[in-house]
């Protein structure tokens, strides 16, 4: 039996953002900058808004011993839990810069989806997935299961 799987999204450019969303974008675009990617030459910044109105930025760190580095999404996630306990994460904004400094499509690799569905879980409501893709353009997801439709879960 064959079945068919639908992703639902919704596209914005920056500007067309509400101005919640909008510095949150802007959070991850300046923590892409912090980024330690001498190996892969790609910088990515994450920046979480918590549901008292922190944001918790994050960004990749590589090291030689791969795969020894972590991805910008858990290090802010992983952050807001150890700094912000009991603290729900209400969205997460993703951006990439390629190696000429420009900002280039970024999506969570399926570890950071994977982490990002038990956030949900344990906070048991959504997590809103900004994601830069190109071109100014921005995709926003309500709640990980559009991002990662078969969820591991015991």
């Amino acid at each position: 039996m064959e079945r068919t799987q639908t992703i639902h999204y919704q596209e914005y450019k920056l500007a067309e953002l509400n101005a919640a969303d909008r510095q949150l974008m802007e959070s991850a675009i300046e923590a892409a900058d912090t980024a330690y990617a001498p190996y892969s030459n790609f910088y990515v910044g994450a920046a979480l808004r918590l549901a008292d109105g922190t944001i918790v930025k994050g960004s990749n760190q590589e090291n030689i011993a791969y795969p020894s580095g972590l991805c910008a999404e858990r290090t802010a996630l992983f952050a807001a839990s150890a700094q912000h306990p009991g603290v729900a994460v209400e969205a997460l904004a993703i951006v990439g810069r390629n190696p000429e400094g420009m900002l280039t499509a970024a999506s969570p690799c399926g570890a950071c989806r994977q982490v990002m569905a038990e956030q949900e879980g344990r906070q048991e409501n959504k997590l809103r997935v900004l994601c830069y893709h190109s071109n100014d353009k921005i995709l926003v997801f309500e709640g990980v299961e559009s991002l990662l439709p078969f969820i591991f879960t015991m």
